[in-house]
């Protein structure tokens, strides 16, 4: 195999892209507190939403499995997401407060490996739902990689929700757990789990099963008659059979 892929095999938890003719080594690995200059200095080349530094402490302070970065091979931050879990929400969920990846390094596949390394701490350490996130209107390249490539679904349009007032999709992606209990909601309410019926629906009802109990009651009455009748004739068969039995020993006599 190639000289590049052996490398990556022996690097383990590493991307190997080849570009250009030369071999572009990317390690994902969780972020660190010294990661954090890095990350605010990719943002803000990549980014038209900037945040204080406090807001990146306060992200890896409280959450530190999630954020996670990817690193050349002189360990520089060429991307990050930044991410955060929503555990006083009436279902526990986690939130991408921003991905970026530098653009000497897109369209390389880091985008997707950084989101699925957060989602996967998010569903395997903190139990989450699922997953949500707001993208830009117009940020169609942001929109098919959530979208097509990691699955991810829009659940509403909120107006005016960035600064310049353009609009945003706001998107989830549902876990295991999330599946599970949307699956559950939707056997509710195909009737799978009784439900309370209406007055008229439940006069329905008893009509049907007075009805049933008729049709039962018919059923059972005709099957004894039934049986009554044949065993009436099996009678009437073993008189006859006797009489003749009789006839010959008379004739024999």
């Amino acid at each position: 195999p190639p000289v590049h892929e052996l490398v990556a095999g022996l690097l383990g938890d590493k991307s190997c892209c080849r570009e250009g003719g030369f071999c572009r080594m990317v390690c994902i690995r969780p972020a660190t507190v010294d990661d954090l200059y890095g990350m605010q200095a990719c943002n803000l080349c990549c980014l038209p939403e900037n945040y204080h530094m406090k807001y990146y402490f306060y992200h890896i302070l409280s959450w530190p499995q999630l954020p996670q970065v990817a690193v050349d091979h002189n360990n520089k931050i060429v991307g990050y997401v930044l991410a955060k879990m929503e555990e006083d929400a009436e279902s526990p969920h986690g939130h991408i407060t921003s991905l970026a990846v530098l653009r000497t390094h897109r369209k390389l596949g880091i985008a997707s490996k950084l989101m699925r390394a957060s989602m996967n701490v998010m569903e395997e350490t903190f139990d989450a739902e699922y997953v949500s996130l707001h993208v830009r209107y117009t940020n169609r390249a942001a929109f098919t990689l959530y979208s097509s490539t990691l699955g991810f679904e829009i659940n509403d349009i909120e107006k005016g929700y960035y600064a310049d007032k353009e609009d945003a999709y706001d998107m989830r992606k549902l876990f295991v757990k999330g599946l599970a209990k949307q699956a559950a909601e939707k056997d509710k309410k195909t009737g799978k789990i009784p439900r309370p019926l209406k007055d008229g629906e439940a006069k329905k009802e008893e009509d049907k099963k007075e009805e049933n109990k008729e049709e039962k009651k018919e059923e059972k009455e005709d099957a004894e008659a039934d049986k009554d009748t044949k065993e009436a004739e099996d009678g009437a068969d073993g008189d006859t059979d006797a009489k003749k039995k009789n006839r010959k020993k008379k004739g024999k006599k």
